[in-house]
């Protein structure tokens, strides 16, 4: 039930690509807040906000090839 001819339904898969859209949305909202926090003079909170579009941008690449990998069986 849970696989259907070897593939997943169609919800799930849509589910994971919404969830992978989502992540490198927060990515970029992320970069934007860095950037725009250096040219204020934040060093702190653009260093922070940095590394953690670092962290979602990777794991965004992560999940991607995940995804492609899987649909290529």
């Amino acid at each position: 039930m849970w696989m259907m001819n070897g593939r997943q339904p169609e919800a799930l898969r849509s589910a994971f690509v919404q969830e992978g859209k989502a992540m490198l949305h927060y990515a970029l909202i992320f970069l934007i807040v860095a950037v725009v926090a250096a040219v204020l003079g934040f060093g702190g909170i653009a260093g922070t906000a940095a590394w953690i579009a670092k962290v979602l941008f990777v794991v965004f690449l992560i999940l991607a090839i995940i995804s492609f990998l899987r649909r290529a069986k």
